[in-house]
């Protein structure tokens, strides 16, 4: 019996030291994520305000890529500093840089009758989204970390598509695109928070970092279909 209390103790100890540390990685990544909102707001003022994208409008293609390379080494650099404070200065700063990008499309929106409004409604879109996903995945008992393969396949094929359209220049195949990413990311969102929830990612920079991209990537998709919807793509 008395073995039985040990092991048993133990296990609820053991337990509720995960749920601790699993508590304060959430409410640190919360912290982190509200906090990169500001550098990607001044971002996007800074690239709208200058015009960012005129440096690459001759030649998109190569714009494109030299950006690509930046996102890729800001993530790379993240991951390498996740345990120390650098890891949160490059947050910062590759948040700043995403502001940058978003400059561009943003731009458009606002050259379009209600542009502001557009943007707004996709804000706010994407913020209901992330409260009402971030809601489920804290009361469900659902278990969303077998979606993991399914969604890397999904987003390979996104990006796939993506870059094809770079060359097409689709309309219809542009619409398409953001539709299926607006489900893909918000799966992928609900992903992400419940694999913090539940102890599943134990560094709140990385955990910052992949919501910070769904979100990111959510709300240029769902501008994007607001635009369509509101008079085209008008570059």
């Amino acid at each position: 019996m008395s073995d039985f209390k040990t092991v048993e103790f133990g296990r609820t100890q053991s337990g509720g030291v995960r749920a601790v540390d699993s508590n304060r990685v959430l409410r640190n990544t919360y912290f982190l994520l509200a906090l990169s909102m500001i550098p990607t707001a001044v971002g996007a003022w800074v690239g709208i305000e200058y015009g960012f994208f005129t440096l690459f409008g001759r030649n998109p293609i190569l714009g494109f890529v030299v950006m690509l390379a930046a996102m890729f080494g800001f993530v790379w650099g993240i991951q390498r500093n996740k345990d120390s404070a650098l890891g949160v200065y490059l947050m910062l700063g590759f948040t700043f840089f995403m502001g940058l990008m978003l400059s561009g499309i943003l731009s458009i929106a606002l050259r379009l009758p209600n542009g502001s409004g557009i943007i707004a409604t996709a804000a706010l879109g994407t913020g209901g989204i992330f409260f009402g996903l971030a809601s489920y995945a804290a009361v469900t008992k659902r278990d969303f970390s077998n979606l993991g393969k399914f969604l890397f396949i999904g987003l390979m094929m996104v990006i796939v598509a993506s870059i094809a359209n770079v060359f097409l220049q689709m309309p219809a195949l542009q619409m398409t695109i953001s539709t299926v990413c607006v489900g893909l990311f918000s799966l992928f969102l609900l992903f992400d928070l419940q694999r913090v929830m539940r102890g599943g990612e134990t560094n709140y920079v990385t955990a910052t970092l992949a919501i910070y991209l769904d979100l990111y990537n959510l709300f240029v998709n769902l501008l994007q279909l607001l635009m369509i919807f509101a008079g085209g793509d008008r570059r």
